[in-house]
């Protein structure tokens, strides 16, 4: 090989000196240093000298000025090389309003498998692709830009608590869940609840229990908990737009003074979700139909409500107990539960309430929406006791003591009153208040 020594070269005429032709290959040995002390091109990364105003796909080792006057989608090269690069530049300082979108174009982006945004005004990033298994990584950064890949749920509302990664806020009145970030799918986006309405008021003299108040549960994107057996598989999308989101959250029915029926729950309700009253024990009248239906009273007419009225799926609630037949020394059947229908009255006895369901959603096992027991009567005779998640039991004759009303905010059914001759005068129990309870992921870091 020949070799050719000098200490500088100059061009013979003009101002540009050629290393070469077309397709050679110009060869700097190792321990070999390159010093500039003038201007570089043709070099590694170069910009594209047109900004870009509308979604393009990107080329690998060139660097990208943006026009955010409104959104842009950038998609990102195919196929891409360990060692690619890529610069992308918010020129005219609007990304926070309109975000440059980076689509992953098959590739990982900071390891993840979601499209990423651009949402810092004046905001850069200089991405390179480090192979499959994280993809495009952010190498460096300008005024705190960052390829944001996940958002979470941020609300307001209730009262809130914290369980692990998860906001919980619970509402046991009327009020507003106000979203202002509705998230996206690589944090949270949708949200898990369990919607209780007002538990049924529970009739007089032999008195059916209340049915429980219907009870709906959903499981919210990236949640995990023990659900009830009624959880449906998805929950309610939310966003900032509209952003608040009413709160309902239904009343008890009151008792039925003897020889009354109750009266119904209450529905109560979030978004889109709508779980209906309990429906009210029979007392010299018939029983009542809602989210789990109301038990008979003894005698005629003596048949439970009917539960998930109106019908959903899940359902969201049950059937109440028959009460026993006229001057049977029978008493009332008890109210549907949410997982369990009300038990058709024994002799001498109310039915027991139906059982409710049990969830986690708020980090403590609890169970909800249980049916009030019947009334027995004459003496000697057993009450019906409610049903497990707040029913309220039923009365027995003589000195068993009045029928009780179900526990505030789990929308049970109230507990059915005694009667007979010479049995005095009492009111069949209250339902219990409903309540509402949403739950999201709010971080990853746990």
């Amino acid at each position: 090989m020949s070799e050719l020594k000098v200490n500088k070269i100059t061009p013979k005429t003009g101002t540009t000196v050629q290393l070469g032709e077309s397709g050679d290959t110009i060869t700097i040995p190792a321990g070999a240093t390159l010093t500039n002390s003038g201007t570089a091109t043709g070099f590694g990364l170069s910009f594209c000298t047109t900004v870009k105003s509308s979604p393009f796909t990107a080329t690998a080792n060139k660097g990208f000025l943006i026009n955010t006057g409104s959104t842009v989608t950038v998609t990102l090269p195919a196929s891409p090389s360990a060692g690619d690069e890529l610069i992308i530049v918010d020129q005219t300082g609007q990304a926070a309003t309109n975000n440059i979108t980076l689509a992953r174009n098959g590739s990982k982006l900071k390891g993840g498998c979601i499209d990423g945004t651009i949402e810092i005004n004046r905001g850069g990033l200089r991405l390179v692709y480090s192979g499959a298994p994280q993809g495009w990584i952010t190498a460096t950064a300008g005024n705190d830009a960052t390829a944001v890949t996940e958002k979470f749920v941020t609300a307001s509302g209730g009262a809130v608590t914290t369980s692990g990664n998860f906001k919980i806020h619970t509402f046991t009145s009327d009020s507003t869940f106000t979203v202002t970030c509705g998230g996206n799918p690589g944090g949270s986006n949708t949200v898990s609840y369990v919607v209780v309405a007002g538990g049924g008021g529970a009739g007089g003299d032999g008195g059916g229990g209340g049915g429980a108040g219907g009870y709906r549960e959903g499981l919210g994107l990236n949640d995990s908990f023990t659900g009830s057996p009624l959880r449906s598989p998805t929950g309610v999308p939310v966003s900032a737009s509209p952003g608040s989101y009413p709160i309902v959250v239904g009343g008890g029915g009151a008792g039925g003074s003897q020889p009354a029926t109750g009266a119904v729950g209450s529905n109560s309700s979030f978004s889109t979700i709508i779980s209906a009253g309990g429906g009210i024990g029979g007392g010299r009248g018939a029983a009542g139909n809602g989210g789990s239906g109301g038990g008979g009273q003894r005698g005629s007419p003596q048949t439970g409500g009917t539960g998930n009225t109106p019908p959903v799926s899940p359902a969201q609630g049950t059937n109440g107990g028959n009460g026993g037949p006229p001057n049977g020394g029978d008493g009332g059947g008890g109210g549907g539960g949410a997982t369990v229908a009300g038990s058709v009255n024994a002799t001498c006895c109310g039915g027991a309430g139906g059982a409710g369901a049990t969830s986690v959603i708020n980090g403590t096992p609890t169970a909800r929406a249980g049916g009030g027991g019947g009334g027995a009567t004459p003496a000697p005779s057993t009450k019906g006791a409610g049903g497990a998640g707040g029913g309220g039991n039923g009365s027995g004759c003589g000195t068993s003591g009045n029928a009780t009303s179900a526990t505030a905010n789990t929308g049970g059914g109230g507990g059915g009153s005694s009667g007979g001759p010479g049995i005095p005068v009492t009111a069949g129990g209250s339902g219990g208040s409903g309540i509402v309870i949403i739950r999201y992921k709010f971080q990853w870091q746990l």
